[in-house]
């Protein structure tokens, strides 16, 4: 299996094809892409496109600590 800093992905902005998570800005390409998708949230022209539920985090109390995740390991 390789590891995810080699995995080749599309950056969500401009659909550029890369190892982008071996980027500082990872998954998107640079920091320009980075910024027009948070923009686009913050416009609201980006939603989650239905009420979240306890259901949708499962699992997430199960991932390894590391840089970005906030909650320290108990």
């Amino acid at each position: 299996m390789s590891d995810a800093s080699q995995l080749r992905v599309r950056c969500p902005r401009c659909r550029q094809v890369g190892t982008w998570f071996a980027a500082e800005w990872g998954p998107f390409c640079s920091q320009r892409c980075r910024l027009i998708d948070l923009g686009q949230w913050f416009n609201e022209e980006q939603r989650i496109s239905r009420p979240l539920t306890p259901g949708d985090f499962e699992g997430f109390d199960e991932l390894p600590p590391g840089p970005d995740l906030d909650r320290p390991r108990e």
